[in-house]
């Protein structure tokens, strides 16, 4: 399921900043100690991580000027991308950090990385996956830092359509740790080193081939909590950057290669998504229309839901109704027989997660199964013996992690509604569940979300609503009708 977004105006903060910084600070610790969410690592992992020595394994590849990509303030730096010309195509040299250089099968930071699963974000801190000695440290592709790293080489024909891939144990030296602000300015100037110019040329052609194949992406903002320097929280709406949409398309080419690597090898972990149900996507066409959103002929849902806006209130309600249609994602593990169902349907292709091991358990054992298979030699006993139990560790890792963020959030939205019971508000009705007279309304400012009680609620109309009840506790926002909301295209 994708995360939930909203949009809000930037900058929008919480009213009574330290009683409501107390609200949060005390609702976070009370909702970790409910999800059981760790605190620090115990002392034999950190022990483990500090005494950590790379094996010796791979050549030097520090000669290729490799950049890291990422938001601001980040330090666990899983990937570096260099991409060069290789005659009427491109050549993509991409760097993913090799962390099972550094942990010892059976030892005990893997031991805890299978109870973690992965990294977990809050509005005031994340829960690594690995010690920060190496996910942040010496693990971690930070620029100036000889690193292990499998080093993936994917050529491309001049259409971006991938011809040969190899993946190997190399040594590597990232140039420079780049913000997505940062890269986008220096494309939009004309600055730009040749990878970032290139990296623009691949990822249209990438996301050209994306349509084609008929994937589909939810155009949809990033929410986003923080806490400024002043104490007080914000809740705010980040749209992504062309470059980082760039940048996660040479993410998904890797994937979608290392899970043929796989299926060839009869081997691996795939990440699969069923087609969308005909059900599904039928009632999301009857939504469009009463939204007024227009379904030309023949069009599939990915190309209705590309062009949509989520700014506008109709659209945000169809991207919520479009939700349905990425149900039932898994991992599916096989050797010996590949299953019946490889697909993806987002990416309308097969696809493996395999590019952010310092976040992900599964990604550390897909790595080391690509580089066997490519090398053409065989799969180490311990990624092996994995196989069996990875589906079911990252499905339970997977529903925390969601657990935890839906939290958050609702924890914020509660928090900034929190003196305001009995306000009236201007928002739009983006979801509608007729069985239970119910439905879920998006203020505008301040940008929450929550449940709404009433008869007959318009999907995707404007509406005015007061705030019945704001429980940071229960981490609860409820709505009424304030007045009859106002029809579509009313004066």
């Amino acid at each position: 399921m994708p995360r939930r977004h909203v949009q809000l105006q930037p900058g929008q903060t919480l009213p009574d900043g330290p009683a409501v910084d107390g609200l949060v600070r005390q609702g976070l610790a009370a909702l970790r100690h409910e999800l059981d969410i760790p605190v620090g690592f115990p002392a034999a992992v950190t022990a483990e991580a500090r005494a950590a020595r790379p094996h010796p394994d791979g050549d030097d590849a520090t000669d290729i000027p490799f950049v890291t990509i990422d938001p601001e303030g980040s330090m666990d730096l899983d990937q570096a991308v260099h991409i060069e010309r290789a005659g009427a195509g491109y050549r993509v040299h991409y760097a993913i950090a090799d962390v099972a250089a550094w942990v010892v099968p059976g030892g005990a930071i893997d031991d805890e990385a299978r109870v973690r699963v992965e990294t977990l974000y809050a509005p005031d801190g994340r829960t690594p996956l690995h010690p920060p000695e190496l996910s942040e440290g010496r693990a971690s592709l930070l620029p100036g830092q000889t690193c292990p790293a499998l080093l993936w080489t994917i050529d491309l024909d001049e259409h971006g359509a991938p011809t040969r891939t190899r993946v190997q144990r190399r040594r590597v030296q990232s140039r420079a740790q780049l913000t997505y602000s940062g890269a986008q300015r220096s494309i939009d100037d004309g600055t730009a080193g040749e990878t970032l110019r290139l990296l623009k040329v691949v990822g249209l052609l990438r996301e050209a081939a994306e349509v084609d194949r008929g994937g589909i992406t939810l155009p949809t903002p990033e929410q986003v909590v923080e806490q400024q320097p002043d104490g007080t929280w914000t809740l705010g709406s980040r749209a992504t950057l062309p470059v980082e949409e760039w940048n996660a398309q040479i993410s998904l080419l890797t994937g979608m290669c290392a899970a043929q690597l796989m299926i060839d090898g009869r081997i691996g972990v795939l990440r699969t998504l069923p087609a969308a149900d005909p059900r599904d996507v039928e009632r999301l066409q009857r939504s469009a229309h009463a939204l007024g959103v227009a379904w030309p002929a023949r069009a599939t849902p990915g190309d209705v839901i590309r062009h949509l806006d989520a700014s506008n209130p109709a659209h945000a309600a169809l991207l919520t109704e479009a939700t349905s249609l990425l149900r039932g994602a898994a991992y599916v593990a096989f050797d010996g027989e590949v299953p019946s169902y490889t697909m993806h349907a987002a990416i309308a292709a097969p696809y493996a997660h395999a590019t952010a091991p310092l976040r992900r358990l599964v990604d550390r054992f897909v790595g080391e199964l690509c580089v066997a298979l490519s090398a053409g030699t065989p799969v180490p006993a311990w990624a092996r013996d994995a196989l069996e139990e990875l589906p079911g560790l990252m499905a339970s890792g997977d529903k925390h992690a969601g657990e935890y963020e839906r939290g958050c959030i609702d924890l914020v939205e509660a928090a900034l509604l929190t003196a305001r019971v009995g306000e009236v508000f201007e928002g739009a009705i983006v979801d509608v569940r007729a069985d239970r007279d119910a439905g879920v309304v998006q203020l505008r400012d301040p940008a929450v979300r929550g449940r709404i009680e009433g008869v007959d609620l318009p999907l995707g109309t404007d509406v005015r609503v007061r705030v019945v009840a704001a429980d940071v506790a229960t981490r609860t926002v409820r709505f009424e009708v304030a007045q009859p909301p106002t029809p579509r295209g009313a004066p």
